[in-house]
């Protein structure tokens, strides 16, 4: 039988096709650390399980196709306090910032078409550019200029006919650069002179370490070509709630988007009415706290890394992620060797192997992504880990 020949440029995920090997390591009595998926440790607050418990209607039905009515408000709400006023409409509830993404995709791809994502970029981008008939072209970024890539000597070269977007991660995932004013703005000039959509992914946008925090939204003359992907899993700590939204002024876009919502039907209502909740009632001294905390986890990771010999990493700005370069031929051969023949005192470690996260593969092969998600003791023997396995792991590969 024939597939898909839009799935089969799609790749396993880098940060989840080790499961079976972490499986087998566990199955063994192995403790794993985990550095390969942003899911943060830090509690779910409190008031979206008492939402969820209050619920005490006598059937869950569907929500309506484009969200339901208090998780469209609560969001409306929250951009307000940004200095961006909303309208019915111009949000719609995604499951997730994946969906966001996908249907922003199916709204402007035509087979061939290409978007520019600066890279290294977060691997299901390629997924979502790819199931909708489109093709990453890469705005390359490297760590010795710190990632940095909103510029037009580094954008403009690579439009082409074929262009139809500009895809941005604030704070970045994998690197962990934040966006300034000046550099959002240039991106923005850029979209609009070219008649391309500018497609923000702002999912970390409350965890930035300078405590600021900003839209693309907020830039005015643009509203035709901003489309932002919003979520509450990495700002709530809630990642299986799988509630999200597709935020954009341009009314187009927002109609055709429609459509996907309806085929779709709807999202988990009860989610909603706790992302709802969440959104009500906590603000800047939550979203503080849990900075803060984040500050803490990425001091003690980058300070542990600086004892590992030959790794090398920029400090990230925002975000809970960052590349490094280690001194290996190839970090998937480095993450196999931990989960199956390496182990300190009974444990072992996990990353997302660089390859994934570049157009071309080799690109990436020395290097990883590490999510510092948990506790800072937890992270330091975390890379403590790392280290010793990359010590274990050249002794095996240089005999």
């Amino acid at each position: 039988m024939k597939l898909s020949s839009r799935i089969k440029r799609c790749g396993l995920s880098p940060m989840r096709q080790f499961y079976p090997s972490e499986v087998a390591a566990v199955s063994r009595g192995l403790k794993v650390y985990h550095m390969n998926i942003g899911q943060p440790d830090i509690e779910t607050p409190p008031v979206f399980l008492e939402e969820v418990r209050r619920y005490q209607g006598p059937v869950v039905p569907y929500a309506p196709a484009p969200g339901e009515k208090a998780y469209l408000k609560a969001v409306q709400a929250y951009y307000g306090e940004l200095g961006c006023a909303l309208e019915e409409g111009e949000i719609l509830a995604t499951f997730g910032g994946s969906e966001a993404l996908e249907i922003a995709m199916a709204c402007i791809l035509e087979e061939g078409d290409e978007v520019l994502v600066p890279e290294p970029f977060y691997p299901n981008y390629t997924t979502f550019i790819n199931v909708t008939g489109g093709k990453i072209r890469p705005i390359p970024t490297s760590a010795e200029e710190g990632y940095r890539f909103a510029s037009r000597d580094k954008i403009e070269p690579l439009i082409n006919g074929r262009t139809r977007a500009i895809l941005v991660t604030t704070p970045g995932n994998p690197t962990g650069v934040v966006l300034s004013h000046e550099e959002m703005e240039q991106l923005v000039d850029i979209a609009r002179e070219h008649s391309l959509f500018l497609i923000s992914d702002e999912v970390y946008r409350e965890i930035v370490y300078t405590g600021e925090k900003e839209t693309m939204l907020s830039f005015s003359g643009a509203e035709e070509n901003v489309v932002v992907i919003d979520s509450v899993s990495k700002r709530f700590s809630t990642t299986g709630a799988r509630v999200g939204a597709l935020v954009s002024r341009n009314r187009e876009l927002m109609n055709e988007a429609l459509k996907w919502a309806q085929g779709r039907l709807c999202i988990t209502t009860l989610d909603q009415l706790g992302a709802a909740k969440m959104y009500e009632a906590l603000g800047t001294d939550y979203f503080a706290a849990v900075r803060d905390e984040y500050r803490r986890r990425r001091e003690a990771t980058v300070t542990a890394l600086g004892k590992i010999p030959g790794a090398e990493f920029t400090c990230p700005e925002g975000a809970f992620y960052l590349m490094v370069t280690l001194p290996v031929d190839d970090t998937e051969k480095l993450q196999y060797f931990l989960l199956e023949e390496f182990e300190d005192q009974g444990e072992t470690v996990m990353f997302a192997p660089g390859a994934g996260f570049y157009s071309e593969p080799d690109l990436g092969r020395d290097k990883i992504r590490i999510a510092y998600v948990t506790a800072p003791e937890e992270m330091t023997r975390a890379v403590e880990l790392l280290g010793l396995g990359i010590e274990a792991y050249r002794r095996k590969t240089q005999k």
